[in-house]
């Protein structure tokens, strides 16, 4: 993606051209309706930022999130944790 961003946003191109990235196969993003779509799979499990996950995240919906149940509430932390067994790496927990 690194390598496609200058491309796109230093060239004067035509038209807007609307390039969206999913994180799994699902297709949440309606990647499938764009110009340019980019499938990226999570290859490995996320690893929480647990300052970040204060600051930004509701805890409730950041689990609620997760498909298969691999999110875990850490109320004493104030934080998650990931069950890797069965996290399918779709990446709902990041957006």
């Amino acid at each position: 993606m690194d390598e496609l961003y200058e491309y796109f946003v230093d060239h004067k191109l035509p038209a807007m051209c609307r390039i969206s990235l999913a994180c799994c196969a699902n297709m949440c993003g309606a990647v499938h309706a764009s110009d340019i779509a980019i499938v990226g799979i999570h290859r490995t499990p996320p690893i929480p930022n647990d300052e970040a996950i204060r600051k930004t995240c509701e805890i409730p919906s950041t689990v609620a999130a997760c498909p298969t149940g691999a999110l875990k509430p850490d109320m004493k932390n104030k934080t998650i944790k990931v069950d890797v067994e069965k996290c399918m790496y779709c990446g709902n927990c990041y957006t």
